[in-house]
């Protein structure tokens, strides 16, 4: 339990315990509202015929899916045992870091519409999009996932929150330079013009 400031009395001690409990509720509720927009948009793909889910393929996207799950659970953990080694300052960035993926991800996933993957969609035909907030990020999705990712780190800081989540950002990473030469393959002269105007993660080039 943290201690607020240099009391040591009985109030500190019930401020810290609310506290606890606030950063706890957050907490769940960023990682419900992302989850949620990921699987009802699969959801809503499946019932117009379209297999959103392309992960498994290869062996990076089989360790997207092995550190997803395993990440899950140690945040759901750390968040239960409000195991966290941060003062509450850096903990609150962490809480508007989490509140700005999950907003990322809704504007990401309904900008694709029925062009949105969960992986390579080597057998599928989807459109390039340019437009929204694509226009000012190639993988805003990706985006969300890390800012989600380093939200929960912060709120919850410990070691092994830290290995798995540095893991994990990695991983994506190595799939967003995979998703990239697909693209490329498929899309040619569009995608090219499309990769030198746009960063990968954030922000227009000039």
């Amino acid at each position: 339990m943290e201690i607020i400031g240099n009391a040591d009395g009985p109030t500190s001690i019930y401020l810290s315990g609310v506290l606890g409990d606030s950063y706890q509720i957050i907490s769940y509720t960023i990682l419900i509202i992302f989850y949620s927009i990921y699987f009802l948009k699969q959801y809503s793909l499946k019932r117009h015929g379209i297999q959103a889910m392309q992960l498994g393929q290869n062996k990076i996207e089989i360790l997207i899916l092995f550190s997803s799950v395993c990440i899950t659970i140690i945040q759901i953990i750390s968040i239960y045992l409000d195991w966290s080694m941060l003062p509450s300052n850096t903990r609150f960035i962490g809480i508007i870091l989490g509140l700005l993926g999950d907003l990322i991800f809704f504007i990401a996933v309904l900008t694709m519409k029925n062009s949105w993957r969960a992986g390579i969609p080597e057998n599928a035909c989807t459109k390039l999009i340019t437009n929204g907030i694509y226009k000012y990020s190639r993988n805003p999705a990706f985006l969300a996932f890390d800012l989600m990712y380093i939200s929960i780190l912060l709120i919850y800081f410990n070691i092994f929150l830290f290995l798995f989540t540095s893991w994990t950002i990695i991983i994506f990473h190595l799939q967003i330079l995979q998703e990239e030469k697909y693209l490329e393959a498929v899309f040619k002269d569009d995608y090219i013009i499309y990769k030198n105007h746009t960063y990968r993660y954030f922000g227009r080039k000039k």
